[in-house]
């Protein structure tokens, strides 16, 4: 079978399951990165962040708002996560450039019924994008169910970003994965500064890797390219159970 028949066998497969042929990416905003990812973030894909520290859940949050593009967006979390690292707040996510009415957040009792929610909640193609908040490695999450996750994004045409904290990678259908740290604002900012990550794109199923240090610009909505500088970085609440346990053991 040459190319163009190969072409022609996926258009009818999509057409078939009423999948749009070409979904547009969605740009992160620098270049360098974007170039690598093909244009931007693959749309209706499962996309997994790996947290390096407490960084990584803001920047899963502006994945999110630009994936949404206005629509619905969910934050799914186990009871445990909400308990070890503390409530979201509607007001964070409005500090960042998304809509706080267009938030969603749910609570699940363990880590089985939150990715059952997350595959109910990918079904709905008016859904504009979903996080779904794990901590370790829970034994509902194998590649079964990222595969089964990643075939449900790609029918809607919903983006899931997976937040793995406290985790180690492991194999799944993800189209891309990120490690993700925080890096200080720049002293020069006004408040608290634009937020800025140390971003590793350690998978790509469609192209390259790359590590990359972006800020985040919440007047546009994209990332910007950033440079390092010294500053102040906000540090881990010491009153959750994890940061305590370090305390008493330091």
């Amino acid at each position: 079978m040459n190319k163009s028949e190969k072409l022609a066998d996926l258009r009818h497969f999509l057409a078939r399951y009423g999948l749009p042929a070409d979904r547009p990416p969605i740009p992160l905003g620098v270049p360098a990165a974007d170039a690598i990812l093909g244009g931007g973030l693959r749309p209706g894909a499962v996309h997994e962040v790996f947290a390096g520290d407490w960084g990584a859940s803001g920047f899963a949050a502006c994945l999110a708002i630009q994936a949404s593009r206005g629509k619905p967006l969910f934050w799914i979390r186990p009871d445990y996560e909400a308990l070890e690292y503390g409530d979201l707040s509607a007001t964070g996510l409005l500090e960042l450039g998304g809509d706080p009415h267009n938030l969603f957040l749910l609570r699940a009792p363990d880590a089985a019924e939150a990715l059952s929610a997350a595959a109910d909640i990918l079904a709905c193609p008016h859904v504009g994008a979903v996080v779904l908040e794990l901590c370790g490695a829970p034994r509902a999450l194998d590649l079964v169910a990222s595969r089964r996750l990643t075939l449900l994004a790609e029918e809607s045409g919903v983006t899931l970003f997976v937040l793995r904290e406290g985790a180690r990678p492991e194999p799944s259908a993800a189209a891309t994965r990120w490690q993700v740290s925080s890096l200080a604002s720049d002293p020069l900012d006004d408040d608290w500064g634009a937020p800025r990550f140390i971003a590793r794109l350690t998978r790509h199923r469609l192209g390259g890797l790359g590590d990359f240090t972006l800020e985040w610009n919440s007047e546009d909505g994209t990332f910007h390219q950033a440079a390092a500088h010294s500053g102040a970085v906000v540090s881990p609440p010491a009153d959750r159970p994890a940061a305590a346990a370090r305390l008493r053991r330091a």
